[in-house]
């Protein structure tokens, strides 16, 4: 069965018949005028993703547990911003090109079937992301809650207080309404976050600079100054960083098609990339360093471990003015990022499972409900492996499906996409292949998973745990290109 799309549903097929069961309008090509993002808009996905509580806590634990000199792990976090930067832009074009999200735009890597596989894969992936960073935002509420009513004594459930029940339950009720009010509401959610996290963020560097007076600067050059790993362990500690970086924003480089199809232009998307990738990163790495090290010395008298969560160092300055100001910004911030890369693809992502059983804001309602499940075991359970360890397993399982997607576009496919077979079961697709699937895509993702999750988990590799990322995807990539090379469309085969 199919169904006839009106003219001008799709900008590059006009009046072609696709199947219900591929589409609906949240995954429909989305015309050229109602694509309203400048660099801007773009600027500000990527500042609320450097801005989280998760980011902030990454990058200081980075800092703290290299063992290499921080200004080096400052240039490997930079050197990432840069990496992740080209990787975006990879992804975002043909989004951009032909206005559609991640979900349709690897079914012509993996059949108009088979795609549900990766989305489901990157849906999992986004949840447990989503559950995290939902608890790190509720800790910013917590510290609120204390500061202004003391912290009461209080059994445990799960490794958390009642304060952080109540705080957990309410920042993911807020989510659930921000997603109700839809992505126009949330475009004005995250252009208020990105810059007022930054004000809060200067704020919290400037009052823990008065306190530390003239042993800030030497503290930023000596506590970091780590020597414990030398030779070529350093240089390996060093690309380490760099893809434990690139692993943390794994999330959204895997499914940037969702953003960028908003886009009003390539240009305007490279802009905004490029603005909120290395320029925003090196300024809030900056301000991590600098915080972190002031931080230590004043609250710390140089003992002990310092404190990589900005609301610990928030809730031990005392200015209970300050906490509140800092709880509500950091909350906005994590809650924007959580949205945009953690909520809207995941909800993408269900929904191409059933486009006709499962809309767009339904699986924004199964996320809500799994991530909440995810978050409320952080503390209990997911926590004990490390944050990095975290970031760099999830990173692992999305790397083949990023690998696969770039060299099926750009290598396989050309550059040229068939849109109309993206939403067509017809045997005559392109994207038809064995039954709607394409197994040797499938087969290929697996295998190269199979080395990138080994490398963070088996003991002998874990050397490479920081490269997980790195080597999924280029495996990925490097297997689908020689399995796929006969598919190679001819000159006359590829019409958009």
């Amino acid at each position: 069965m199919t169904v006839n799309i009106p003219a001008g549903e799709f900008d590059t097929d006009a009046g072609a018949d696709v199947h219900p069961s591929l589409h609906n309008e949240d995954l429909a090509p989305l015309p050229q005028d109602k694509r309203r993002w400048g660099a801007f808009e773009i600027f500000n996905v990527w500042t609320n993703d450097v801005q989280s509580l998760a980011g902030y806590t990454l990058a200081a634990t980075l800092f703290v547990t290299a063992g290499i000199n921080g200004w080096w792990v400052f240039a490997a976090i930079i050197l990432a911003g840069l990496f992740v930067n080209w990787l975006v832009n990879l992804t975002g074009k043909p989004s951009v090109k032909y206005g559609i999200p991640y979900a349709p735009m690897a079914r012509a890597s993996m059949g108009v079937r088979g795609a549900q596989f990766p989305a489901l894969v990157r849906g999992i992936v986004a949840i447990f992301w989503y559950g995290a960073q939902t608890y790190f935002a509720s800790t910013a509420v917590a510290m609120a809650l204390n500061a202004l009513f003391g912290t009461p004594a209080l059994g445990t459930f799960l490794g958390m207080t009642a304060i952080d029940w109540v705080s957990y339950v309410f920042v993911a009720a807020l989510q659930v309404v921000l997603f109700i009010r839809g992505i126009a509401w949330i475009e004005k959610f995250l252009n208020f976050a990105g810059p007022a996290v930054y004000v809060v963020m200067v704020a919290l560097l400037i009052a823990v600079w008065i306190q530390a007076g003239d042993r800030l600067l030497p503290a930023v050059g000596s506590i970091f100054n780590n020597d414990s790993v030398t030779g070529w362990a350093a240089v390996g500690a060093f690309f380490s960083v760099i893809g434990t970086m690139i692993a943390y924003f794994s999330a959204v480089i895997i499914n940037f098609g969702d953003f960028a199809r908003f886009s009003r232009s390539e240009r305007s998307m490279r802009l905004g990339n490029f603005t909120g990738l290395p320029v925003s990163l090196t300024f809030f790495t900056l301000l991590a360093l600098f915080t972190t090290a002031g931080a230590y010395v004043v609250f710390q008298d140089g003992q002990g471990t310092p404190m990589t969560n900005p609301t610990e160092i928030v809730g031990v300055i005392g200015n209970v003015v300050l906490t509140i100001i800092a709880a509500v910004t950091f909350v906005v911030a994590t809650v924007g990022i959580n949205l945009v890369a953690n909520f809207i693809p995941p909800a993408f992502d269900l929904s191409n499972l059933a486009p006709q059983r499962i809309s767009f804001k339904t699986g924004g309602y199964l996320t809500a409900l799994f991530g909440f499940v995810i978050g409320a075991l952080w503390v209990a359970v997911i926590s004990n492996i490390g944050l990095a360890t975290f970031v760099d397993t999830l990173g692992a399982i999305l790397a083949p499906l990023y690998g696969v997607l770039v060299a099926d576009y750009y290598i396989i496919q050309r550059r040229r996409l068939k849109v109309a077979d993206l939403f067509s079961m017809s045997p005559e697709g392109r994207y038809f292949y064995q039954n709607g699937w394409n197994i040797r895509a499938v087969i290929v993702i697996a295998v190269a998973a199979v080395f990138s999750i080994a490398a963070v988990w088996v003991p002998a590799l874990v050397a490479l745990s920081g490269f997980a990322w790195v080597i999924g995807a280029l495996i990925g990539a490097a297997l689908y290109t020689a399995v796929m090379w006969s598919y190679r469309p001819q000159d006359e085969e590829v019409t958009v």
